[in-house]
């Protein structure tokens, strides 16, 4: 080798070590910076990389990446990821103050009524049970009192605003007006509360009986078909008794009379039985009388039934007993009478 050349290596190698002077003095200063920084504050400090510092680390990694052979990394990025929120929308719940009334002996629907402001027929709405026992109404007897005239509803899986307002046909806004049922958008309904719904009006089912067309009239001996028999067109009371348990109103439109059990029941005028038997709607063991007329008369909760369907039977027939049968709660007598199909008040043809 000539001296030219070994002058330059040595040169090289004096700049090469410089340089690694240069970066272990560099690196001393540095930890001992950061170990003067770990003293003053009294604990371990790691400095976070700044954003560009993150950023040139990815670009650099993806620039490494051979895409056609390497598998693509993933970038852990949750900048822009919502925050999670613990919170689920909670409805408030319906909150009603309805008045107990115990029922007095001598009280009538009406009157009732009449001493709360409301309507009789709302005493059904906030009572079903007043049209599935035919003398519930007795004394003794708890009422839900309802403030305003309507009907309470029971909320169920499924129910809707709009299905109940459909349901009773009044208008949803005003189920949303009545404060105390803490309706609020998007009026979500909680099953298991009651809401209540204004204006509306509990239905009452009411149960028909074969025409005469259905049955055919025959003598009492069966001797074959007879003509359809027509009533007098006047009523006779079809038991002894008078002991009334509950008169006529809109949630029972009959007169319940009690009588001791076994007591003979009369036709109340002559017709022809269209039904005689056992009846799955609460009437227990039932009576009905086509009096051809126009006219039918009904007498329930029998214990027992003498007679059956096309018989012809006269005013003042013995056609059964009393009895306690069906939606009963006590012996008694339900006494219905019907002009075409519409239950009418008993007492305005027999005396009461």
């Amino acid at each position: 080798m000539d001296r030219g050349k070994g002058r330059r290596y040595g040169g090289h190698l004096v700049l090469l070590g410089i340089a690694l002077a240069i970066l272990l003095a560099g690196r001393a200063i540095f930890a001992n910076g950061v170990t003067a920084r770990e003293s003053a504050a009294g604990e371990t400090a790691v400095a976070a990389p700044s954003a560009d510092e993150t950023d040139s680390a990815v670009t650099e990694n993806l620039s490494a990446t051979n895409i056609l052979t390497d598998a693509i990394p993933v970038v852990q990025d949750d900048s822009l990821a919502p925050a999670p929120n613990p919170y689920t929308y909670q409805p408030k719940l319906p909150q009603h103050d309805f008045q107990v009334y115990t029922v007095q002996r001598g009280d009538t629907p009406g009157r009732i009524a009449a001493q709360f402001g409301i309507q009789p027929e709302t005493l059904l709405g906030g009572n079903p049970f007043l049209s599935e026992v035919s003398n519930a109404l007795q004394t003794g007897t708890e009422l839900t009192i309802l403030p305003i005239d309507g009907l309470v509803h029971d909320v169920a899986p499924g129910d809707t605003l709009e299905g109940i307002a459909q349901r009773y046909g009044v208008p949803a806004e005003d189920i949303i007006a009545y404060g105390p049922n803490n309706l609020e958008f998007p009026y979500r309904l909680q099953p298991g509360t009651q809401i209540m719904v204004p204006g509306a009006v509990r239905e009452v089912f009411v149960w028909k009986p074969p025409t005469l067309s259905q049955v055919r009239g025959s003598s009492y001996e069966g001797r074959g078909v007879q003509p359809v028999i027509q009533g007098t067109g006047t009523f006779i009371w079809p038991i002894v008794s008078r002991n009334f348990t509950q008169k006529f109103w809109y949630a029972h439109r009959a007169i319940d009379v009690a009588s001791p059990m076994g007591s003979p029941v009369r036709a109340s005028d002559t017709g022809t039985v269209t039904f005689a038997g056992w009846n799955n709607y609460g009437y227990g063991y039932l009576i009905v009388v086509n009096h051809g007329n126009g006219y039918e008369t009904f007498y329930a909760h029998l214990n027992s039934v003498n007679v059956v369907p096309g018989q012809i039977v006269y005013q003042g027939n013995v056609i059964g007993a009393t009895g306690n049968s069906g939606n009963s709660s006590g012996p008694h007598i339900h006494f219905e009478v019907r002009i075409n199909a519409n239950q009418d008040d008993p007492c305005w043809y027999i005396p009461c």
